[in-house]
């Protein structure tokens, strides 16, 4: 899970999502988030469906939706805290799908590693705009402290752009997630590369 992880938001994007995530694809993002609180379900469903038949290579992941991730066969969901619990959402999903869990402070991630999470979005980081309900901002050194206790891959997001980032590498994040830095912009290929390549010697 090393490099950007990518999570659509077609409130901010100029192309679109399905235009944004052929270009992720494109540039070997590993992870693809589908996220959407605006749109019904049937607009979600058929949405999600595009998406997936997008991501040949990468994982395509369902925010908070498991309905939809399982009607769009996708590779899993990403769960906040006050979304379904890890072990009722596993139930559902089964053994094989990816499970990733936002958390804010160490607690919320030690039990989240022991419920079985296969990887954590540390958020949010810096301030963001992003996300009306993302919290405090906890900094770097929530990322060093999770770092130190925690064995799954963590994906930092929340304010994060191209002056920040390297700190957030530094910190111990296996990835990271830059919303407006890259959808917001003229050319969505180019930003994310020049996130990428902020892992390319790890």
């Amino acid at each position: 899970m090393k490099g950007y992880y990518f999570i659509t938001d077609s409130g901010l994007s100029r192309a679109g999502n399905l235009s944004d995530v052929l270009q992720a694809e494109a540039c070997g993002v590993r992870i693809v988030q589908y996220r959407n609180k605006t749109a019904d379900t049937l607009a979600m469903y058929e949405e999600a469906v595009r998406l997936r038949e997008i991501c040949r290579k990468a994982l395509f992941l369902v925010n908070d939706r498991i309905d939809i991730a399982l009607a769009a066969q996708a590779d899993g969901v990403h769960l906040g805290q006050s979304d379904m619990p890890y072990r009722a959402a596993r139930r559902l999903l089964g053994p094989e799908k990816v499970i990733g869990i936002t958390v804010h402070n160490l607690a919320e991630a030690l039990k989240a590693e022991e419920a079985g999470a296969d990887y954590l979005g540390v958020s949010p980081i810096f301030a963001t705009s992003t996300k009306s309900d993302a919290g405090k901002p906890a900094g770097i050194t929530l990322i060093e402290e999770i770092r130190a206790r925690v064995d799954i891959p963590l994906i930092a997001i929340g304010g994060i752009n191209l002056a920040n980032a390297p700190q957030v590498v530094e910190a111990g994040a296996d990835g990271l997630c830059a919303i407006s830095a890259v959808v917001a912009g003229d050319d969505v290929s180019t930003e994310i590369r020049k996130f990428q390549s902020l892992f390319r010697d790890l």
